[in-house]
């Protein structure tokens, strides 16, 4: 699989690390209570079909990617820095 670096180009998929569902960059306020916090860390969907991801950059720029994939096909729909999306909100 390849993955459309938004800087770099096509960089094939064994040059980043999956970290999971994109809903990690939510984090719930500490202040919002114990049981927030502990659904953000064990709780996650496991969708068929669209989905938005996070993967890592380690044998490369060592960039954060947000990549909304097809889990159905691994087709990749669209990929945008981290660093470029805003919290608490669509892409």
């Amino acid at each position: 699989m390849l993955i459309p670096h938004p800087l770099l180009g096509p960089r094939d998929a064994q040059e980043f690390t999956y970290l999971g569902d994109a809903a990690l960059l939510n984090r719930p306020d500490p202040a919002s209570g114990e049981a927030d916090f502990c659904d953000y860390v064990y709780l996650r969907d496991n969708p068929a079909g669209t989905h938005r991801e996070l993967w890592y950059h380690e044998y490369g720029d060592r960039s954060w990617l947000l990549v909304t994939r097809d889990t159905l096909t691994h087709e990749i729909l669209d990929v945008r820095m981290a660093r470029d999306v805003k919290t608490g909100g669509a892409a």
